[in-house]
């Protein structure tokens, strides 16, 4: 009975001392070991265990934690334990893994079967895994399975323990506030999405008949069409050249294939855009946009035409 006073005395002192800090639990656990057969008089000796346990984090992963259970049914022996805990793997994780490692001490005062030549107390080292969660805001619970061996005769023994840990304090201190500035409670907000918007260009650069020489007024066309060519390099560029009525199929599909070959080396040379960038086709008179009859509808026929879009972010 003294040594029990003496344990919920110290958990009493740990428990005080924790609580002038942050990072500390408080638990309750339910255990049952099994011990080696060497110790017990018939069968081995096991035993069903109430407990409560203190613990606290040195590190954001390592805890250090002192438990006391006593026998609830079976044979009756009491068990303290001092052991580190390391957590491994994801904080985020549902079910976090830990390792275990510290020391162990039976009690057997009352125990009818321990066997003639064991001392009524056995010191062993403590080694586990075990697995926990968060199961509330500031409730943890955790399984884990424990082997204790020693160096005297004390054998191998098993146990098993799931724990309900009531966390106090914070995992990490947060940073001091500013002398100058009173706290303030974070503001959630949400960020806003970029506008974007797509830009399209069109050219249309016209021609003198039967010729198919690139007049310098298209200079501010072809710019604008080199200068987005230049920022967007995945984008391609298609030239589609035309001609009036007049003249046979034939010639007028020479004629507007040379038109628009002769737009797509303008872009090359003058502008620096790669030629392969470009394609040119001709259609000869083939796809008409004015008629032929006119003087101004044929003007507007004879031409090379091309169009490009492209997505960009809105400026604020």
């Amino acid at each position: 009975m003294n040594k029990i006073s003496s344990v919920i005395g110290a958990l009493a002192i740990l428990a005080s001392g924790a609580a002038a800090s942050d990072n500390w639990y408080l638990g309750e656990t339910v255990s049952h070991y099994v011990l080696d057969n060497e110790r017990a008089i018939e069968g081995d000796i096991e035993g069903t265990q109430a407990g409560l346990q203190i613990g606290k984090y040195f590190a954001e992963n390592v805890a250090v934690e002192l438990g006391y259970s006593t026998n609830v049914g079976h044979d009756d022996f009491n068990v303290i334990s001092l052991t580190s805990v390391i957590w491994l793997g994801d904080e985020a994780a549902n079910w976090r893994p830990y390792a275990m490692l510290g020391l162990n001490q039976y009690d057997f005062d009352d125990t009818r079967n321990l066997a003639p030549g064991h001392d009524n107390s056995s010191n062993q080292v403590l080694f586990g895994v075990g697995v926990g969660k968060m199961i509330a805001d500031e409730v943890q619970f955790r399984a884990d399975l424990r082997g204790m061996g020693g160096h005297d005769e004390s054998g191998e023994d098993l146990g098993f323990q799931l724990s309900i840990n009531h966390m106090f304090g914070q995992k990490s201190a947060p940073a001091p506030a500013a002398a100058s500035a009173p706290a303030r409670a974070p503001v959630a907000m949400m960020e806003e999405e970029p506008e974007v918007r797509t830009i399209t260009i069109r050219l249309n650069v016209e021609f003198e008949f039967n010729k198919d020489t690139v007049l310098a007024v298209y200079g501010d066309q072809l710019e604008a069409i080199a200068a987005a060519m230049s920022v967007h390099e995945d984008i391609g560029f298609a030239l589609e050249g035309h001609t009036d009525s007049r003249g046979s199929d034939d010639y007028n599909a020479d004629l507007s294939s040379r038109r628009a070959a002769a737009v797509k080396q303008k872009l090359s040379a003058d502008y620096g855009i790669a030629a392969d960038r470009i394609s040119s086709m001709g259609y000869g008179e083939s796809r008409p946009i004015a008629s032929n009859e006119t003087d101004q509808g044929r003007a507007r026929n004879r031409r090379v035409v091309g169009e490009m879009s492209f997505s960009e972010v809105a400026p604020d």
